[in-house]
C-alpha cells in the first residue's frame, strides 16, 4: 500500500478519505508493526494534525471520517454517540440472506483484559437488506452448489466488529472474515475469484456538518477487487460512485434511530 490516500471531501475543518483494506485508522500494541496508519499517513499528506472521530476494522474499506480542529472533533464525535451519522456497508456473505431484518442482539467486547463471560453485553442494532444473490455450480461444502449474497448494513451502533458478528449470528458471514466465518468458503474466494480480503466496504457516511448544520452525504466507491468480484456475479448495478451531496436537512430515514434495548 502506497501513494497518497484519496480525498473525497474536503473542506478547513474535516476530511473524508478513501482507507484501504489492510490499512489501520491508528497505530495499536496489537499490530504496533503496520505497514500503513491512516492517522499518521493523512497527517504528513495534509500536513497538519488530524483527529479520528471513528474507526473502521484493519481489513474493512471505504468511507472514513477526520476532524481537523478540536472543536470540530468533538462536534462530531458527539453524533456518532447519540447514532445521528448513517453508515451503509456493503457485504459479500454466505447463503441467501435476509430480503429485510432488523438485527438486534447485544454483544460482549471481545477484546479486553477479562474474560469474554464478564464482559458486559451493550446494545447493538444493525439494519440489513439483501440486494443481490448469485448461485454457483460449484459444491465447496456439502451442497452441490453455493449459494452467496451482496447485502446493506445499516448500523445503528458502533459496537467493534458489530456488522461481521451480526451477519455470522443470523447464519450468513461476511465472506473472507477469519474469525466469524468458515475458512473453505473464504479459500475458495481467494483461490478462485482473486478476493482474499474482508468483503465487507463502507460506501455511504452521512452526517450534520458541525459548521454550517447542512446535511453531508458522502459515497465511495469499492476498492478494484471488490468491484470487480461483484462485477464477475452480475452486481456491477449495485456499485456506487465517489459522491457528495450536501442538502438542508437530514433525510427523514436517518432522524429518528435508537438506542437498541437488551431483549
Amino acid at each position: 500500500m502506497s501513494g497518497l490516500i484519496p480525498i473525497l471531501y474536503r473542506d478547513d475543518h474535516l476530511v473524508v478519505v478513501h482507507k484501504p483494506s489492510g490499512a489501520l485508522v491508528h497505530r495499536s500494541a496489537m499490530a504496533r508493526h503496520a505497514g500503513r496508519v491512516m492517522l499518521q499517513t493523512l497527517r504528513d499528506q495534509l500536513g497538519q494534525r488530524v483527529y479520528p472521530v471513528h474507526r473502521l476494522d484493519r481489513p474493512t474499506s471505504g468511507a472514513l471520517l477526520f476532524a481537523l480542529d478540536d472543536d470540530t472533533a468533538s462536534a462530531l464525535n458527539r453524533q456518532f454517540r447519540e447514532h445521528r451519522v448513517d453508515k451503509r456497508y456493503l457485504a459479500v456473505v454466505r447463503g441467501i440472506g435476509p430480503e429485510a431484518a432488523t438485527l438486534d442482539r447485544p454483544l460482549r467486547d471481545e477484546e479486553g483484559p477479562r474474560p469474554k463471560a464478564q464482559m458486559p453485553a451493550q446494545p447493538a442494532l444493525t439494519r440489513v437488506r439483501r440486494l443481490d444473490s448469485v448461485e454457483l455450480p460449484v459444491r465447496i461444502d456439502r451442497y452441490p452448489t453455493s449459494r452467496y449474497s451482496l447485502m446493506e448494513a445499516r448500523p445503528e451502533s458502533g459496537r467493534r466488529h458489530q456488522i461481521r458478528r451480526h451477519l455470522s449470528g443470523c447464519g450468513h458471514p461476511i465472506i473472507g472474515d477469519a474469525k466469524h466465518g468458515k475458512g473453505v468458503h473464504n479459500r475458495f474466494f481467494r483461490d478462485h475469484l482473486d478476493a482474499g480480503r474482508l468483503l465487507l466496504a463502507a460506501v455511504g457516511l452521512g452526517f450534520h456538518h458541525p459548521v454550517s448544520g447542512r446535511w453531508m452525504s458522502v459515497s465511495a466507491a469499492p476498492e478494484a477487487d471488490f468491484a470487480a468480484l461483484l462485477t464477475h456475479f452480475g452486481w456491477s448495478g449495485h456499485l456506487p460512485p465517489d459522491s457528495v451531496s450536501v442538502s438542508d436537512e437530514a433525510p427523514a430515514i436517518h432522524r429518528t434511530e435508537r438506542e437498541p434495548s437488551t431483549p
